[in-house]
């Protein structure tokens, strides 16, 4: 049988839509056919304009373009004055942040990611396992 992870009682977090997970070193935002068709209906545009004008193809799968911020870090190209210009219909990778298993791995992982999310902290309120449970398993379907 199985141990239970270590955040089975939940963790705390309350995101601040305060950007700082979409800035930084160059990576991946991976999106899906939904997640582009989504983002366009917000935008008010195509799904073949939406692909040329904000997507990559990397590894045979589409990934948001980055653009290059004055401070040198990487943003999002969806990232104007901190804010995302798609939150509501963001990818199912950022709207997963910071449920990631690279995050939940230990007690140390969740401190690291602590650091550079100011969501993650013992003032907001605890997110319950099975809800954290769902956002690592709808992210696996994404990266």
């Amino acid at each position: 049988m199985s141990e239970s992870p270590w955040y089975q009682n939940g963790l705390h977090f309350k995101c601040t839509e305060c950007g700082k997970c979409c800035t930084g070193s160059p990576g991946y935002v991976w999106v899906t056919e939904q997640d582009m068709t989504n983002m366009a209906a917000v935008l008010n545009t195509t799904l073949e304009l939406f692909k040329r004008r904000y997507v990559r193809m990397r590894d045979n799968r589409y990934a948001l373009i980055e653009k290059k911020a004055q401070s040198g870090d990487f943003d999002c190209i969806f990232l104007k004055d901190k804010k995302c210009m798609v939150y509501q219909a963001r990818p199912v990778q950022c709207r997963t942040y910071p449920w990631w298993k690279e995050n939940l791995r230990t007690p140390e992982s969740w401190k690291l990611a602590s650091e550079g999310c100011e969501g993650i902290n013992d003032a907001a309120p605890i997110v319950p396992f099975e809800q954290i449970e769902r956002m690592v398993s709808a992210n696996e379907v994404t990266i």
